[in-house]
């Protein structure tokens, strides 16, 4: 019974950071791409969430069979006050590698053989982090 409690506990927070990974990705991506129009760090940050979601796709089923959102804690917290476009940005970046170094974490527990590809899209968001602030620079220094 205890495996299976921590099991489930463990694949509810897998399911709560892919979920807020590919968020805090599709944030930056809309701002690249309908705010800043720059297509090539656009598709970048299209391709870490695509690749992303591919390393849990075939369990999906499983994370979302332990999903109990109508429950969760968090649905509750306050929403933080209006930000800038760098702040936006910025926010989601850290929520993205924050969440992806969490499945490197958890995923070790119940699909091992994930958790280095977790760690390999952190990586890349890390890089893609430093592109979009040295290209844009001005924006983030005002």
């Amino acid at each position: 019974m205890k495996q299976t409690i921590k099991s489930n506990s463990t694949l509810r927070i897998i399911d709560a950071n892919i979920n807020r990974c590919r968020e805090g990705l599709r944030v930056i991506e809309d701002c690249l791409r309908y705010v800043l129009d720059d297509a090539a760090l656009y598709k970048k940050i299209r391709g870490i969430r695509h690749n992303t979601d591919k390393i849990l796709r075939e369990n999906y089923a499983l994370l979302i069979a332990k999903r109990d959102a109508v429950s969760d804690g968090g649905r509750k917290m306050p929403e933080t006050s209006q930000k800038k476009l760098p702040e936006i940005i910025i926010a989601n970046f850290k929520r993205a590698q924050e969440s992806l170094r969490v499945l490197e974490e958890y995923s070790k527990t119940v699909f091992p053989d994930l958790s280095p590809l977790f760690k390999k899209q952190r990586y890349a968001a890390y890089n893609a982090e430093k592109n979009v602030c040295l290209k844009y620079k001005n924006l983030f220094n005002e």
